[in-house]
Protein backbone atom coordinates (compact mmCIF):
# COMPACT_ATOMS: atom_id res chain seq x y z
CA UNK A 1 0.00 0.00 0.00
CA UNK A 2 1.14 3.58 -0.37
CA UNK A 3 1.48 6.41 2.32
CA UNK A 4 -2.49 6.68 2.28
CA UNK A 5 -4.92 4.02 0.36
CA UNK A 6 -8.05 6.29 1.07
CA UNK A 7 -8.77 10.03 1.78
CA UNK A 8 -10.38 8.98 4.91
CA UNK A 9 -7.90 6.75 6.39
CA UNK A 10 -5.65 8.92 6.35
CA UNK A 11 -7.68 11.78 8.26
CA UNK A 12 -8.00 8.47 10.94
CA UNK A 13 -4.43 8.56 11.11
CA UNK A 14 -3.63 11.62 11.35
CA UNK A 15 -6.42 12.26 14.11
CA UNK A 16 -5.37 8.88 16.45
CA UNK A 17 -1.43 9.54 15.92
CA UNK A 18 1.54 11.75 16.90
CA UNK A 19 -0.29 14.98 15.79
CA UNK A 20 -3.55 14.28 18.13
CA UNK A 21 -1.18 13.80 20.89
CA UNK A 22 0.84 16.32 20.60
CA UNK A 23 -1.97 19.26 20.91
CA UNK A 24 -4.82 19.20 23.08
CA UNK A 25 -5.74 22.57 21.94
CA UNK A 26 -5.87 24.66 19.09
CA UNK A 27 -6.06 23.92 15.61
CA UNK A 28 -5.42 19.96 14.32
CA UNK A 29 -4.13 19.23 10.98
CA UNK A 30 -6.91 16.88 10.30
CA UNK A 31 -9.15 20.03 10.11
CA UNK A 32 -6.46 21.69 7.86
CA UNK A 33 -7.30 18.36 5.38
CA UNK A 34 -10.56 18.83 5.63
CA UNK A 35 -10.61 22.23 5.09
CA UNK A 36 -8.58 22.30 2.15
CA UNK A 37 -11.08 19.38 0.63
CA UNK A 38 -14.10 21.38 1.20
CA UNK A 39 -11.58 24.07 -0.51
CA UNK A 40 -10.65 21.71 -3.75
CA UNK A 41 -14.96 20.54 -3.75
CA UNK A 42 -15.97 23.94 -3.52
CA UNK A 43 -13.83 25.87 -6.25
CA UNK A 44 -13.70 22.60 -8.64
CA UNK A 45 -14.69 23.78 -12.18
CA UNK A 46 -15.87 21.41 -15.14
CA UNK A 47 -13.96 22.60 -18.18
CA UNK A 48 -14.89 19.84 -20.71
CA UNK A 49 -16.67 16.54 -20.21
CA UNK A 50 -13.42 14.69 -19.54
CA UNK A 51 -11.55 17.52 -16.91
CA UNK A 52 -12.56 18.99 -13.96
CA UNK A 53 -10.02 21.31 -13.05
CA UNK A 54 -9.28 22.19 -8.87
CA UNK A 55 -6.83 24.57 -7.84
CA UNK A 56 -3.42 23.64 -7.11
CA UNK A 57 -2.40 26.59 -5.34
CA UNK A 58 -3.67 26.53 -1.72
CA UNK A 59 -3.29 29.11 0.98
CA UNK A 60 -4.20 28.41 4.60
CA UNK A 61 -4.52 31.26 7.42
CA UNK A 62 -3.94 30.19 10.97
CA UNK A 63 -3.67 32.24 14.10
CA UNK A 64 0.36 32.93 14.92
CA UNK A 65 0.19 30.10 17.89
CA UNK A 66 -1.23 27.48 15.79
CA UNK A 67 0.63 28.57 12.72
CA UNK A 68 4.03 27.93 14.75
CA UNK A 69 2.80 24.74 16.49
CA UNK A 70 2.21 23.18 12.76
CA UNK A 71 5.57 24.37 11.44
CA UNK A 72 7.19 22.63 14.31
CA UNK A 73 5.85 19.34 12.78
CA UNK A 74 8.14 19.80 9.90
CA UNK A 75 8.13 17.72 7.13
CA UNK A 76 5.58 14.86 8.30
CA UNK A 77 3.06 17.41 7.93
CA UNK A 78 4.20 18.85 4.53
CA UNK A 79 3.75 14.60 3.26
CA UNK A 80 0.73 13.93 4.78
CA UNK A 81 -1.23 17.31 3.71
CA UNK A 82 0.24 16.77 -0.17
CA UNK A 83 -0.84 13.75 -0.15
CA UNK A 84 -4.61 14.04 1.48
CA UNK A 85 -4.92 16.70 -1.30
CA UNK A 86 -3.57 14.72 -4.62
CA UNK A 87 -5.43 11.27 -2.97
CA UNK A 88 -8.72 13.50 -2.80
CA UNK A 89 -8.05 14.89 -5.94
CA UNK A 90 -7.53 11.46 -7.65
CA UNK A 91 -10.82 9.88 -5.89
CA UNK A 92 -13.07 12.84 -7.26
CA UNK A 93 -11.91 12.96 -10.66
CA UNK A 94 -10.17 16.25 -10.88
CA UNK A 95 -7.29 17.47 -13.10
CA UNK A 96 -4.43 20.55 -11.76
CA UNK A 97 -3.22 23.12 -14.49
CA UNK A 98 0.30 23.05 -12.37
CA UNK A 99 2.38 21.88 -9.65
CA UNK A 100 -0.01 21.85 -6.17
CA UNK A 101 1.51 23.96 -3.12
CA UNK A 102 0.00 24.38 0.27
CA UNK A 103 1.48 27.99 2.40
CA UNK A 104 0.31 28.32 5.98
CA UNK A 105 0.40 31.89 6.98
CA UNK A 106 0.21 33.40 10.18
CA UNK A 107 -2.73 36.34 10.73
CA UNK A 108 -3.39 38.11 13.91
CA UNK A 109 -7.12 38.58 12.89
CA UNK A 110 -7.67 34.12 12.40
CA UNK A 111 -8.71 33.45 16.01
CA UNK A 112 -6.80 30.23 17.70
CA UNK A 113 -8.67 26.98 16.58
CA UNK A 114 -9.72 28.30 12.91
CA UNK A 115 -8.54 28.89 9.89
CA UNK A 116 -9.38 30.18 6.38
CA UNK A 117 -8.76 29.00 3.26
CA UNK A 118 -8.33 30.51 -0.27
CA UNK A 119 -6.92 29.08 -3.66
CA UNK A 120 -6.40 29.91 -7.28
CA UNK A 121 -5.52 28.10 -10.25
CA UNK A 122 -1.65 28.61 -11.02
CA UNK A 123 -1.04 27.28 -14.99
CA UNK A 124 2.70 26.35 -15.26
CA UNK A 125 2.60 26.04 -19.19
CA UNK A 126 6.79 24.25 -18.79
CA UNK A 127 5.04 21.51 -16.74
CA UNK A 128 6.91 18.16 -17.17
CA UNK A 129 6.33 15.08 -15.31
CA UNK A 130 8.97 12.73 -13.65
CA UNK A 131 7.63 9.18 -12.61
CA UNK A 132 9.34 7.36 -9.99
CA UNK A 133 8.33 5.05 -7.53
CA UNK A 134 8.86 4.55 -3.50
CA UNK A 135 10.14 1.21 -1.83
CA UNK A 136 10.77 0.49 1.79
CA UNK A 137 11.30 4.53 2.47
CA UNK A 138 13.22 5.22 -0.52
CA UNK A 139 12.44 7.20 -3.65
CA UNK A 140 13.82 5.79 -7.28
CA UNK A 141 13.07 8.08 -10.39
CA UNK A 142 12.30 6.49 -13.32
CA UNK A 143 15.12 7.26 -16.01
CA UNK A 144 14.32 4.81 -18.40
CA UNK A 145 10.88 3.95 -20.70
CA UNK A 146 11.48 0.60 -19.08
CA UNK A 147 12.10 -0.36 -15.77
CA UNK A 148 12.63 -3.75 -14.06
CA UNK A 149 12.27 -4.52 -10.40
CA UNK A 150 13.33 -8.08 -8.46
CA UNK A 151 15.39 -9.85 -6.97
CA UNK A 152 18.06 -10.27 -9.03
CA UNK A 153 21.02 -7.73 -8.94
CA UNK A 154 21.14 -7.19 -12.71
CA UNK A 155 17.18 -5.36 -12.41
CA UNK A 156 17.24 -1.86 -12.50
CA UNK A 157 15.82 -1.89 -9.01
CA UNK A 158 16.87 -4.98 -6.55
CA UNK A 159 14.86 -5.63 -4.11
CA UNK A 160 15.71 -7.69 -1.37
CA UNK A 161 12.92 -9.62 -0.85
CA UNK A 162 12.98 -13.79 -1.28
CA UNK A 163 9.24 -13.91 -2.20
CA UNK A 164 10.18 -11.78 -5.74
CA UNK A 165 11.52 -13.09 -8.98
CA UNK A 166 14.66 -12.11 -10.04
CA UNK A 167 13.16 -9.88 -12.12
CA UNK A 168 9.33 -10.07 -11.77
CA UNK A 169 7.57 -6.90 -12.43
CA UNK A 170 8.51 -4.05 -15.12
CA UNK A 171 7.37 -0.53 -15.56
CA UNK A 172 6.92 1.02 -18.61
CA UNK A 173 7.02 5.11 -18.85
CA UNK A 174 6.19 7.13 -21.80
CA UNK A 175 6.34 10.86 -20.03
CA UNK A 176 2.43 10.45 -19.63
CA UNK A 177 1.38 7.42 -19.00
CA UNK A 178 2.58 3.88 -17.14
CA UNK A 179 2.02 0.45 -17.48
CA UNK A 180 2.88 -2.39 -15.08
CA UNK A 181 3.79 -5.83 -16.85
CA UNK A 182 4.75 -9.13 -14.79
CA UNK A 183 7.67 -10.79 -15.99
CA UNK A 184 6.21 -14.10 -15.73
CA UNK A 185 7.34 -14.58 -11.78
CA UNK A 186 6.66 -17.03 -9.77
CA UNK A 187 4.81 -15.69 -7.02
CA UNK A 188 2.67 -13.05 -9.04
CA UNK A 189 2.18 -9.32 -9.07
CA UNK A 190 -0.81 -7.71 -7.98
CA UNK A 191 -2.21 -4.63 -7.87
CA UNK A 192 -5.42 -3.30 -5.14
CA UNK A 193 -5.24 -7.75 -3.98
CA UNK A 194 -5.71 -8.05 -8.07
CA UNK A 195 -3.20 -10.42 -9.68
CA UNK A 196 -2.21 -9.05 -13.47
CA UNK A 197 -0.27 -9.63 -16.52
CA UNK A 198 -0.32 -6.42 -17.44
CA UNK A 199 -2.32 -3.31 -16.29
CA UNK A 200 -2.14 0.42 -16.55
CA UNK A 201 -0.55 2.29 -13.60
CA UNK A 202 -1.73 5.75 -11.93
CA UNK A 203 -0.51 8.01 -9.53
CA UNK A 204 -0.16 6.68 -6.51
CA UNK A 205 -1.51 3.47 -7.06
CA UNK A 206 0.73 0.49 -5.37
CA UNK A 207 2.28 -2.87 -6.91
CA UNK A 208 2.71 -6.29 -4.29
CA UNK A 209 5.47 -8.21 -5.71
CA UNK A 210 6.71 -10.92 -2.63
CA UNK A 211 6.11 -9.29 0.78
CA UNK A 212 7.25 -5.81 -1.01
CA UNK A 213 4.88 -2.53 -1.78
CA UNK A 214 5.90 -0.62 -4.84
CA UNK A 215 4.03 2.78 -5.06
CA UNK A 216 3.61 4.52 -8.64
CA UNK A 217 4.49 8.11 -8.12
CA UNK A 218 4.31 11.12 -10.75
CA UNK A 219 6.43 14.06 -9.48
CA UNK A 220 5.67 17.82 -11.82
CA UNK A 221 8.88 19.40 -12.33
CA UNK A 222 9.20 23.21 -13.44
CA UNK A 223 9.36 26.73 -12.27
CA UNK A 224 7.12 27.30 -9.22
CA UNK A 225 3.44 29.30 -10.79
CA UNK A 226 4.02 32.87 -10.83
CA UNK A 227 2.12 33.95 -7.24
CA UNK A 228 2.33 36.86 -4.99
CA UNK A 229 5.47 36.70 -2.28
CA UNK A 230 4.63 35.09 0.95
CA UNK A 231 5.11 36.69 4.39
CA UNK A 232 8.85 35.90 6.64
CA UNK A 233 6.22 33.46 9.33
CA UNK A 234 5.43 31.40 6.10
CA UNK A 235 6.01 27.69 5.22
CA UNK A 236 5.80 26.36 1.68
CA UNK A 237 4.80 22.79 1.33
CA UNK A 238 5.07 22.15 -2.65
CA UNK A 239 4.81 18.83 -4.33
CA UNK A 240 8.16 19.28 -6.15
CA UNK A 241 9.85 18.90 -3.08
CA UNK A 242 9.40 15.48 -2.95
CA UNK A 243 11.09 14.70 -6.15
CA UNK A 244 14.83 12.70 -6.10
Amino acid sequence: MGLLDSFEKGLERAVNGAFARTFRSGIQPVEIASALRRELDTQAAVVSRERILAPNTLDVFLNPADHKRMLSLGSSLETELLELVQVHARKQGYSFAGPVSITLHARDNVATGTLRVESETAQTADVSWQAAVDINGRRYPLTKARTVIGRGSDSDIPVADAGTSRKHVEIVWDGERAMAIDLGSTNGSKINGQRFTKAPLSAGQSILIGETTITFQVIPKSSRPARREPDASTRIFDAREYGA
